[in-house]
C-alpha cells in the first residue's frame, strides 16, 4: 500500500496524517463523551476543552506506544493478500479505536476527573461500549476521510509538480 495516495509515504507525512485524525478525534469525540456524562452546557463544554491539549498528548502517545505496536502485529493475522484497500483501512481503524476506546475509558476519566480511582472501573461495562461507538464512527465518517483526502491533495500536487519538472 505504499503507492496508495490516501495514506502517508513519509514520515512527514505520517506526522501529519496522526495530526490531523488525533486533533479532530479529541476535540469531536472527548466533548460528546463529557456530555453525555455531565449534560450539555457551554460551562461542560469549556471545561472539556482545558482537558483536551492533555487527552491529546496520552492520545498520541498510545496511539504510538501501545496501539500501533498491537495493531501492526494484529492486522497480518487477519488480513489477507486479496483484501482491499477498505477493508484494511477498515479493520485498522476498528482495531485501533478497540484498543484506545479500552484505555481512554479508564485514562480519560481519570484526566476528566483530575483524579486516580477505581471509578472507570465499576462503570467500565456502560462506558465502553458507548465510548466506543461514539469513537468509531467520529473517525470512519469524520477523522480518517479528511485525514485520506489530506494526503490525496498532497500526492497530487506532488505528481503534478513532479509532471511539470519533466516538460
Amino acid at each position: 500500500m505504499h503507492a496508495e495516495t490516501r495514506l502517508p509515504r513519509n514520515g512527514k507525512e505520517g506526522i501529519l496524517f496522526l495530526l490531523i485524525i488525533s486533533i479532530l478525534s479529541v476535540n469531536i469525540i472527548a466533548p460528546i463523551i463529557v456530555g453525555l456524562e455531565r449534560g450539555f452546557s457551554k460551562e461542560v463544554y469549556l471545561d472539556t476543552v482545558k482537558i483536551i491539549p492533555f487527552m491529546w498528548i496520552i492520545v498520541v502517545l498510545l496511539v504510538k506506544l501501545v496501539a500501533g505496536p498491537i495493531v501492526s502485529k494484529v492486522m497480518p493475522k487477519f488480513v489477507g493478500q486479496t483484501d482491499g484497500f477498505n477493508a484494511r483501512v477498515l479493520l485498522n481503524i476498528l482495531l485501533n479505536v478497540t484498543i484506545l476506546s479500552i484505555l481512554l475509558s479508564i485514562i480519560g476519566m481519570w484526566g476528566g476527573t483530575k483524579e486516580i480511582s477505581l471509578e472507570p472501573f465499576r462503570n467500565f461495562l456502560h462506558n465502553w461500549p458507548r465510548n466506543f461507538g461514539i469513537a468509531f464512527w467520529v473517525e470512519i465518517l469524520i477523522a480518517h476521510p479528511i485525514a485520506r483526502f489530506a494526503m490525496k491533495t498532497i500526492h497530487a500536487r506532488q505528481a503534478r509538480k513532479a509532471a511539470d519538472r519533466q516538460f
